[in-house]
């Protein structure tokens, strides 16, 4: 079934294995995950570096909506960065644009949010409100705080991208 004749994701019903405290999460990325998908099919790679009024690029969105996802994932679980993510961090704003660039930045992101939907079925709703520190400062969150700043961050960089993506192709 086409995903526009479908409701939205968190009208979909529960998702299983997902704990009731944690579906919201669930929902937000899996459908980001879909309008990403849909929006970026076709979508020309050597475009991705594009930043129409000086916006943000779709590249850089694409990049950084997976990187994201994976270092508060990462806090959660109360862990530091490693190096690599560190790396990874450093070269969101410089995204590919070789053929295939585009297919292969929004498989990673959905990669990243199937990571994600593992770590919430392992996630025990009693663990939400334990502290976690943020970055090298450890700034105070929680592990329901990061969880939720993951799909609201990531929510708000794909309608940043959506409106971006449509400028780029409008300007075709």
């Amino acid at each position: 079934m086409p995903i526009k004749s479908l409701p939205e994701v968190w009208l979909r019903g529960l998702l299983p294995a997902v704990p009731p405290l944690l579906q919201p999460v669930a929902h937000a990325l899996l459908q980001a995950r879909e309008e990403i998908t849909e929006l970026l099919a076709g979508f020309p790679a050597g475009r991705l570096a594009e930043r129409p009024l000086g916006l943000a690029s779709v590249g850089f969105h694409l990049r950084h909506l997976a990187g994201v996802l994976d270092r508060t994932f990462t806090y959660a679980r109360g862990e530091a960065l490693s190096a690599a993510q560190l790396a990874y961090l450093a070269v969101e704003e410089q995204p590919p644009t070789h053929p295939g660039a585009e297919q292969e930045l929004v498989q990673a992101f959905a990669r990243q949010v199937e990571m994600a939907l593992a770590q919430l079925q392992a996630t025990p709703e009693a663990t939400l409100p334990e502290w976690r520190g943020v970055g090298r400062a450890q700034l105070p969150s929680t592990v329901i705080g990061l969880l939720v700043h993951a799909a609201e961050h990531t929510t708000r960089h794909v309608g940043q991208l959506l409106v971006t993506a449509r400028l780029v192709a409008s300007a075709a």
